[in-house]
């Protein structure tokens, strides 16, 4: 993938294992160009890195003490599931 191809869309798609740090060395370079010129993807990057921070926040007590409708939402939102 060339660094003209790498697009928002890719982005969208790579940002977990862009913070997982799973990305092929290759992939990060591309991300990291990406980025540096992309104000939308850094903003959305810092986005992702609050939602992974507050949800890692939860403890099993604040999971069981939500109404069951929106616990089976976020289940399905986090696991691409249809709702």
């Amino acid at each position: 993938m060339s660094k003209l191809a790498y697009v928002c869309k890719q982005f969208v798609e790579d940002v977990t294992g862009y913070l997982e740090g799973t990305l092929p060395a290759d992939v990060v370079r591309l991300v990291d160009a990406h980025l540096a010129d992309c104000p939308h993807c850094r903003e959305y990057l810092r986005e992702m890195r609050r939602v992974v921070a507050n949800a890692g926040a939860l403890s099993d007590d604040d999971v069981e003490q939500m109404p069951a409708d929106l616990r089976n939402r976020l289940l399905d939102a986090f696991l691409d599931r249809d709702v």
